[in-house]
């Protein structure tokens, strides 16, 4: 039978119909291969010929690993001076105005299940390095960091990269996180993601991967069929803020569920995201527990969900969990 099931930080209903879905390991169905575009037309292959002009190198000079470049054709874009809110009849309108990066890993085919462990520490310590940057600047409320990989992730360039938007504003799935994130926390006095971490710790079934400094969970409200979200146990708010120790042990569990979800699911594409606290507002969003969500792209939103706004997911979590931790078949 179906399920309504909330969402405990969000308050957002889904529908878990796994009944639509008589057998998951259909999901894992082997996908047309994927297409690589040869290294001679990549714009990230030679980085001053097509005019990705760095910001950053890591390390400096021309043994780069990581690059960081503006996008060339930038959401957002910085300016001296801040954007202001102004109205337009009864709407609500604010300048484009923040930065918009990529972060470029040297390596044509290394997308991040294939970096090795102190290649993908050093990356998210770029990161890291990038959100302590721009949040300098004082026209940013937001850092957004996204990695698509795939066509139908959004990714239109084979070649690895990350994605960095700051944004004047908080964005409205991040500004829901937060506010369901404090209005538990001023109900309960606890951490709601840590009340989920103790609670699938205790429970087992849905617990993917994880080491002594991160776990990786199928979600109990999943939107998506073999959604992930991974957590630092320890509770931290600020990206930013983060130990090279801690983002140890996320790595690793962020690069063994990628690579779990090629080796089960047939190498589909899959988006994976940051959330994390504001810029400056450490106190007010203390509460908060950064995270990563991970999702495969195994389906299309339809009529339903379009219209009501309530996803059906088609795969119960426990199942997803039992099949990204099985061990790979020899």
């Amino acid at each position: 039978m179906s399920e309504l099931r909330q969402n405990l930080v969000s308050g957002d209903w889904i529908i878990s119909a796994p009944g639509r879905s008589k057998r998951p390991h259909e999901l894992a169905k082997k996908k047309k291969p994927r297409v690589r575009t040869p290294k001679s037309t990549c714009p990230f292959e030679d980085l001053e010929k097509s005019g990705n002009f760095p910001i950053e190198l890591f390390p400096p000079g021309k043994n780069w690993k990581f690059a960081v470049v503006p996008n060339k054709y930038p959401a957002l874009s910085p300016r001296a001076a801040c954007a202001d809110e102004r109205k337009v009849g009864p709407y609500s309108v604010i300048d484009g105005v923040g930065h918009h990066e990529l972060v470029i890993t040297r390596d044509h085919d290394k997308n991040f299940p294939k970096l090795s462990q102190k290649e993908a520490e050093e990356l998210f310590r770029v990161f890291r390095h990038r959100l302590r940057v721009l949040s300098e600047d004082p026209c940013g409320d937001y850092f957004s960091l996204f990695h698509a990989w795939g066509p139908s992730a959004g990714g239109t360039v084979y070649h690895p990269h990350y994605q960095i938007l700051t944004l004047p504003i908080l964005p409205p799935d991040v500004r829901i996180s937060l506010e369901g994130a404090i209005r538990y926390g001023r109900k309960h006095n606890k951490c709601v993601h840590c009340v989920m971490l103790a609670y699938e710790k205790r429970h087992k079934a849905r617990i993917i991967y994880e080491n002594s400094e991160a776990m990786a969970i199928a979600p109990f409200v999943s939107r998506q069929p073999f959604e992930i979200t991974v957590f630092p146990k320890t509770h931290v708010s600020d990206f930013g803020k983060t130990s090279d120790k801690i983002i140890s042990g996320v790595v690793d569990v962020v690069a063994v569920c990628l690579r779990r979800i090629c080796e089960k699911l047939g190498d589909p594409d899959y988006n994976f995201y940051l959330h994390t606290a504001p810029f400056r507002k450490e106190e007010e969003f203390k509460i908060y527990h950064w995270h990563i969500k991970i999702i495969p792209k195994r389906s299309l939103l339809g009529g339903f969900e379009w219209s009501t706004g309530i996803n059906v997911n088609s795969v119960d979590p426990d199942e997803a969990a039992k099949i990204l931790r099985a061990p790979k078949q020899k």
